[in-house]
């Protein structure tokens, strides 16, 4: 199995590096401390799938969408046949009802 990223989940991750840099004024090289932290936690879904819980707040979409958290970020994520499709990278300080989509 491999990761595949959406092109919504890496507009979120980069959304989510702006903000930091931007707005929180995190130094670049904090913010792609985070991002690489992200991306690596994402990274270990691929030894055992089933690792994170349900993601309730998209079970109405029945894709069994499943979350893995870290720190203040939800990876959003669903199980196909020969991937792993990462959905959405989700700043859970923002409202939740913005990840129902």
């Amino acid at each position: 199995m491999k990761l595949v990223y959406s092109e919504y989940a890496l507009e979120q991750l980069q959304r989510i590096l702006d903000f930091l840099v931007y707005q929180q004024e995190i130094p670049s090289q904090k913010a792609l401390e985070i991002r690489d932290k992200i991306l690596d936690k994402a990274d270990t879904i691929l030894s055992n799938v089933y690792v994170a819980q349900k993601e309730e707040l998209l079970e109405h979409l029945q894709l069994a969408h499943r979350r893995l958290i870290i720190s203040n970020y939800k990876i959003i994520y669903t199980i196909k046949t020969d991937h792993i499709l990462i959905t959405d990278i989700f700043d859970t300080r923002q409202n939740p009802d913005k990840m129902k989509g």
